[in-house]
């Protein structure tokens, strides 16, 4: 099974991409399950893209498309939760009467501020940045936790306006095993996300020490995303994100249907 677990189409606000295309080009890649994972940030606080989700649009396409392609590749309902301290009982309830087969959260603003614009790296240089970043991530899961895996971990690094562009677990090592901990403690994944290439990183997003930390410290749940937007980037250097994986000591990745875990051997 090749599967791609961190994708967006048009029904997410940085992308125009119809869904179809993106299960056509799965398909062409040799995928035989995809899982959209469309944005969610509430209280996006840039007046430039909308990142709220028409839930009942999405879910109709979805399951179109569900039956369209039932005897050629399966297809799962995801969402990428863009979470905040103060937005877990409005995230608790939007939720509640909504059914996903995997739910990723994930780090997008800092003090409301995304690290994406320039704005955010007048008040941080690249190291207080990460660190700040860090401990938001351990407020965010403190605060939330209904999700299955957390997205890219050190995602911040793609967006260092100086200096190289390489996250350091060692500078970090007690934030990250702090987030780590508790996400294994609430059981609870993390994501290997080839979008970090795409960024043109020497690496995926978590890098490999924070990958092998979190097998280090009993992590097993992982799931492979491609992060694209976009058809070109569908399942994009997955041969190289198996390999990293395999070389942090894992011998299965992730996927999830009904919020269910299920194991897959590399």
């Amino acid at each position: 099974m090749t599967a791609d677990y961190h994708l967006h189409s048009c029904f997410s606000g940085d992308s125009e991409t119809p869904t179809e295309e993106m299960i056509k080009k799965g398909l062409a890649q040799g995928l035989s399950l995809m899982c959209m994972t469309e944005h969610l940030d509430m209280d996006y606080p840039y007046s430039d893209v909308s990142f709220d989700l028409d839930a009942d649009a999405y879910f109709r396409e979805m399951h179109r498309l569900q039956e369209a392609y039932h005897d050629h590749i399966e297809i799962r309902i995801g969402a990428e939760l863009g979470i905040q301290p103060q937005l877990g009982d409005a995230y608790r309830q939007w939720l509640s009467d909504k059914s996903f087969d995997f739910l990723i959260g994930s780090t997008h603003l800092v003090d409301r501020f995304d690290p994406y614009y320039p704005d955010f790296w007048t008040s941080y240089d690249a190291a207080s940045g990460v660190n700040r970043y860090l401990d938001v991530t351990l407020q965010n899961i403190q605060a939330f936790d209904d999700f299955d895996v957390y997205g890219h971990i050190d995602y911040i690094i793609r967006y260092v306006p100086d200096g190289e562009r390489v996250f350091s677990y060692k500078k970090h090592a007690d934030q990250v095993d702090a987030v780590l901990k508790l996400l294994i403690e609430k059981g609870k994944g993390i994501e290997i996300n080839t979008g970090g290439y795409k960024a043109g990183l020497s690496e995926p997003n978590p890098c490999h020490d924070v990958l092998r930390r979190y097998k280090e410290l009993g992590g097993e749940i992982i799931t492979m995303g491609s992060d694209a937007h976009t058809t070109e980037y569908v399942a994009y250097r997955f041969a190289d994100a198996k390999e990293v994986l395999q070389e942090c000591g894992f011998r299965y990745f992730t996927v999830f249907r009904e919020r269910k875990a299920e194991f897959v051997p590399l």
